[in-house]
């Protein structure tokens, strides 16, 4: 590192060539934009499918099946499964989603018994707009999750179409559950009434909540024995397994995307060591005066490293900051089969991809800091 006094010299050689400079900080941005937002989706990867030891939760759903709108379960599975002990909650759920694919705007209408809902699950939301009030007593309601809302611009008393289902906009909450974050809410009869089915007592799942983690995996095996020779037999998974299952295509793809990353880091690198390069070629006289006036062959390669240091960092910074934007205005979240992986864009995300541009600068003025901190002067004078 070099004395703070230096540092204004550093910025008066950063900005000699400021269209060189200004070309050399927008490279860094694009490539660090890319690699932080590839950053952000693997940790939205992981947040949605690491199981931990403390989850309780358990997805019922119809055996080799995969889009919500070919699992078919009749609602009386319920009863049954409420039965089994250890099992301290049974919600039944209708999930219809306007695209099954894999797509980054989906609405994923859940459809689920009104008064049941309000009385166990409702206390887990944080009702930011509206009324629940208004939700149960409206049968066309629908409860948003506040990033759905903002990403589509919904407010209270709105109405919207999706899938071929017109609903009111009752309220808007705020949920830790990642799946919630992006659901809409709706009445089950009504879903049930309102999609091509058209049939009530039929569900797509059953979300089950146990009393101890350490029934989950028991559990689950005793529901699936209990229904394996009906009709509709299911398979039953704890829940961040269950989408880890149901999006494996599309985490595959998420997981290869980290090639790209290591691609826009060597592009980083690459970006700033031309640059310096370039620069510390057409400064040779600089650094002839600059041995002549008494400064160091190790001062001037730390300044050119750091150079390389205030390029990459200013690169870095913008690209971090251009992901943290377009995250927080558009809400990205993938989409597959009704599930949501978000883009998680914590500071932590960001500062990693300020700390890794500023390592690459670094790094990248190694070479021609070493060189110029032993060029002697004599020989600057020659190359002049």
């Amino acid at each position: 590192m070099i004395h703070p006094k230096y540092w204004p010299l550093v910025w008066k050689q950063a900005v000699r060539r400021p269209t060189r400079s200004l070309l050399t900080i927008a490279g860094v941005a694009v490539a660090m934009f890319l690699f932080v937002a590839i950053q952000a989706m693997q940790r939205g990867v992981a947040e949605a499918t690491e199981t931990s030891a403390r989850d309780t939760n358990l997805v019922v759903y119809r055996r080799d099946r995969y889009c919500p709108m070919t699992s078919q379960l009749p609602e009386r599975y319920g009863r049954l499964i409420e039965r089994f002990d250890g099992v301290t909650e049974v919600l039944p759920m209708r999930v219809v989603p306007t695209n099954c694919r894999t797509s980054l705007d989906v609405i994923t209408f859940r459809g689920v018994p009104a008064e049941q809902f309000a009385r166990l699950r409702a206390a887990r939301f944080e009702l930011t707009d509206g009324s629940l009030a208004d939700w149960t007593r409206r049968s066309d309601a629908v409860l948003l999750g506040e990033q759905l809302a903002r990403r589509r611009g919904f407010r209270v008393g709105d109405r919207f179409d999706a899938a071929g289902i017109t609903v009111y906009v009752a309220g808007i909450y705020r949920a830790e559950a990642l799946q919630d974050q992006t659901a809409a809410y709706v009445h089950l009869p009504f879903l049930q009434q309102n999609t091509g089915l058209r049939k009530l007592g039929i569900v797509t799942q059953f979300n089950v909540r146990v009393s101890s983690p350490g029934r989950s995996e028991t559990l689950a095996r005793e529901i699936d024995e209990m229904f394996r020779a009906d009709q509709e037999p299911t398979s039953t998974y704890p829940e961040k397994a269950f989408v880890l299952r149901a999006a494996y295509a599309a985490i595959e793809i998420i997981s290869f995307t980290r090639w790209l990353g290591y691609a826009c880091l060597a592009a980083v690198l690459a970006l700033v060591g031309n640059a310096i390069v370039l620069s510390v070629q057409d400064r040779v006289r600089d650094h002839a005066v600059f041995q002549t006036l008494g400064y160091a062959g190790g001062l001037i390669g730390r300044l050119i490293l750091t150079e390389g240091m205030l390029l990459g960092t200013l690169g870095g910074a913008v690209g971090s900051a251009g992901v943290w934007a377009v995250n927080s205005l558009a809400h990205l979240t993938l989409t597959t089969e009704g599930l949501s992986i978000p883009m998680s864009t914590n500071g932590l995300t960001i500062l990693l991809g300020g700390v890794v541009s500023t390592v690459l600068g670094a790094l990248a003025g190694l070479v021609p800091a070493w060189q110029a901190s032993r060029r002697e002067v004599a020989e600057c004078f020659r190359t002049i």
